[in-house]
């Protein structure tokens, strides 16, 4: 499935975006959905996954309470709603797909996931 991320952009800290990641193929509802985010010097993290019905999903630490990802499969897509936004939230954000039996609710390896969507940027001015 191919991936395109969008609805990034430059907000004031404390603000709110909610970021889109379509999917291309009808397969899409077959695939969980991660975001990764990747800041300037630092490695790629994962930020939260939902599972392909969208029943369950994975948070980092860093964004627990801020974010709520949502998925509508009849559109071929995933959410990532941000809010409280920090600086230490710039980075280029990604989505990815992985197969269903190895998405988990409490971890996110980067090697299991694939059909990584172009990045779009978030800037979060102080």
């Amino acid at each position: 499935v191919q991936l395109q991320a969008s609805g990034g952009g430059l907000v004031q800290a404390g603000g709110s975006l909610r970021l889109s990641c379509v999917g291309s193929e009808s397969t899409f509802d077959y695939y969980a959905i991660g975001w990764f985010r990747q800041s300037p010097g630092k490695e790629r993290e994962g930020v939260s996954c939902i599972s392909s019905t969208g029943a369950t999903a994975y948070y980092a630490d860093f964004v627990k309470g801020r974010a709520t990802i949502s998925r509508d499969n009849a559109k071929n897509t995933v959410y990532l709603q941000m809010s409280s936004l920090k600086p230490e939230d710039t980075a280029v954000y990604y989505c990815a797909s992985i197969e269903p039996h190895k998405f988990t609710t409490w971890t996110m390896h980067q090697g299991d996931f694939e059909s990584w969507g172009q990045g779009t940027l978030v800037t979060v001015s102080s």
